[in-house]
């Protein structure tokens, strides 16, 4: 129950009490463990249940203080991922960005009806995303040898094509579709004593025994049921665990709710988080509630600029974070008067990230070391 109020807290920019929730949260979560960590800053972890729903950097300590200013914060599947991040394969392709799909009308043709996929989806229709079109703009000016696709271009039957890119960044609407209940009571025992099946409606709307067909991406014509070569244009997560992914060092999903999955206690979190370690990336930067186009497109621009200047991937996603967290404190540098002048008007102008919601959508899991493993 505190989990998920202080989710709702994290996905409201203009919420309240959201460190009081925090601090709430952390001393059930970290305050015990504080005391044996001792002087550790870097921190590992395998979450389970709910907690993998939740950013830990976004805790508040005793000094009132959130955790990503002491520590450095990994998660992991299971400690496996450790093991892993032994072996390391190498990348056969450069950096691929795809964003900005051309979703479609959402009108299907009766040659591209919808799939079964959409029909889960309640006839609901992706919005354009043009704030990822600059997303992809600014990272082909960053990342040496990239790749971008948008429009329709960026579609399933390109993604499924990829193989080993040495970076994949997608910028789309990513969904998590919740489970539904089956028929239950004296509807269930009458439909078994006539033996009669499921309407067609009924079928569609049954649960889905596999969670990693409830979560995916969406991409281009997925309004339309028409994503390429017989495609649908959304990519289920049960669909990229089976992606060549081996020798990707990072996989990015720059999106809605793509770190989130079906909570099983005990196995974790089912969903396109699993799906690319088990598709073969070394690790992965994904987002836990809807995020702000501007606020994201800033972060994902330095993030990249420091993993190209050598730093850990835990490390740069951590330095900007609290780049943004430090834009709401007013803080200057010392100089003259008249820079510092300067540096306040500044200030003034850009806009004030400092609430989670900006900053900590984004986790990131498995390698935690630079791109060249170091």
């Amino acid at each position: 129950r505190g989990v998920e109020a202080w989710r709702r807290s994290l996905a409201n920019p203009s919420g309240s009490g959201i460190k009081e929730r925090a601090r709430a949260l952390d001393e059930l979560l970290m305050s015990p463990l504080r005391k044996l960590l001792g002087e550790t800053r870097r921190i590992f972890l395998s979450p389970d249940g709910a907690l993998n729903l939740i950013p830990f950097g976004a805790l508040v300590d005793e000094r009132g203080r959130y955790l990503v200013e002491d520590y450095s914060i990994t998660y992991l599947t299971s400690g496996r991922d450790l093991l892993r991040a032994q072996a390391s394969a190498a990348s056969r392709e450069g950096p691929l960005v795809i964003a900005n799909p051309s979703f479609g009308a959402g009108s299907p043709s009766a040659g591209g009806a919808p799939s079964s996929r959409l029909s889960q989806l309640g006839g609901a229709t992706f919005s354009p995303l043009p704030g990822t079109k600059g997303e992809a703009s600014a990272l082909g000016t960053i990342l040496p040898g990239v790749r971008v696709l948008t429009g329709a271009q960026a579609s399933e039957e390109t993604l499924k094509r990829v193989s080993g890119p040495s970076i994949l960044h997608v910028a789309t609407h990513g969904y998590f579709l919740p489970d539904l209940s089956p028929p239950v009571g004296a509807d269930a025992r009458t439909a078994q004593a006539r033996g009669l099946k499921l309407s067609r409606e009924r079928a569609e709307r049954a649960p889905v025994e596999n969670p990693l067909l409830r979560s995916g991406l969406a991409l281009a014509g997925a309004n339309d049921g028409r994503g390429g070569a017989g495609e649908d244009g959304v990519l289920t997560a049960y669909e990229a665990a089976s992606l060549d992914l081996w020798g990707t060092r990072l996989v990015v999903l720059s999106a809605c709710e793509t770190g989130v999955g079906d909570v099983k206690t005990g196995e974790g979190v089912y969903g396109l988080r699993r799906s690319l370690v088990l598709a073969g990336s070394e690790s992965q930067v994904m987002s836990l509630w809807q995020v702000d186009d501007a606020a994201t497109r800033d972060l994902m621009v330095e993030y990249y600029k420091r993993l190209q200047a050598g730093e850990g991937r835990t490390e740069a996603l951590r330095a900007v974070q609290l780049e943004m967290l430090r834009q709401g404190g007013g803080q200057n540098e010392e100089g003259s008067e008249r820079a510092l002048g300067a540096q306040q008007d500044a200030a003034r102008r850009r806009p004030n990230r400092s609430h989670p919601f900006f900053w900590a959508s984004f986790i990131q899991s498995g390698d935690w070391r630079s791109m060249s493993g170091k």
